[in-house]
């Protein structure tokens, strides 16, 4: 028996950077990335047919931004502002009530979280959200950041185990990414696990 999981009036859903730099193709592929996008069109269908909110982050570079390998960072360039790579495929649904947050706009700052120097947290607030639904990639950066920061802001955490991927830059790094996640208080869910 799958145990359920009932939404409420105070929980969303915050999926992380879907753009086409990070999918088959991009300037930062991540292996397999691509598969996890039926699962999150499932997850997104699902809160929007039940009026919760929607936030979905973008990594917003500018064009000489420090994690890139050519200011010593250790990324290719991607995600720049505006470019064909910082959007996500026209395929993926964004419901017009969509928040976006833009994250790492900072030339001189690396921002995984899509916490860090953004309004997320008094967006969630304003919205009486207290738990989030988090998934999208990567799972080992931008995923593992933003619900380290979820847990410290007080939110409860559902961690979206089919709509999450890794870089996997050093080998293990996602299955360790998720055992923080889990050690840190985050649910693990999948989306059959949902009434709505």
């Amino acid at each position: 028996m799958v145990p359920k999981i009932s939404l409420a009036p105070h929980d969303a859903l915050l999926i992380t950077d879907i753009q086409n730099d990070f999918l088959p193709g991009g300037a930062l592929e991540i292996r397999d990335g691509e598969e996890i996008l039926p699962m999150l069109e499932d997850y997104i269908c699902r809160f929007h047919r039940c009026g919760h909110p929607i936030i979905l982050t973008r990594d917003w570079h500018p064009p000489d931004h420090c994690s890139f390998v050519s200011r010593g960072g250790v990324w290719p360039v991607h995600c720049v502002a505006g470019s064909p790579g910082s959007l996500p495929p026209t395929s993926f649904p964004t419901p017009d009530s969509a928040i976006i947050i833009y994250k790492a706009t900072n030339r001189n700052q690396e921002a995984y979280s899509a916490f860090q120097n953004t309004s997320l947290d008094r967006r969630l607030r304003d919205l009486s959200v207290r738990r989030l639904f988090v998934g999208g990639l990567a799972t080992d950066y931008c995923v593992l950041d933003t619900v380290k920061d979820a847990r410290k802001e007080g939110y409860d955490v559902c961690l979206l185990m089919d709509g999450i991927k890794a870089v996997n830059l050093v080998p293990d790094d996602g299955r360790r990414a998720e055992e923080e996640m889990i050690s840190l208080g985050a649910m693990p869910v999948r989306v059959e696990m949902l009434e709505v």
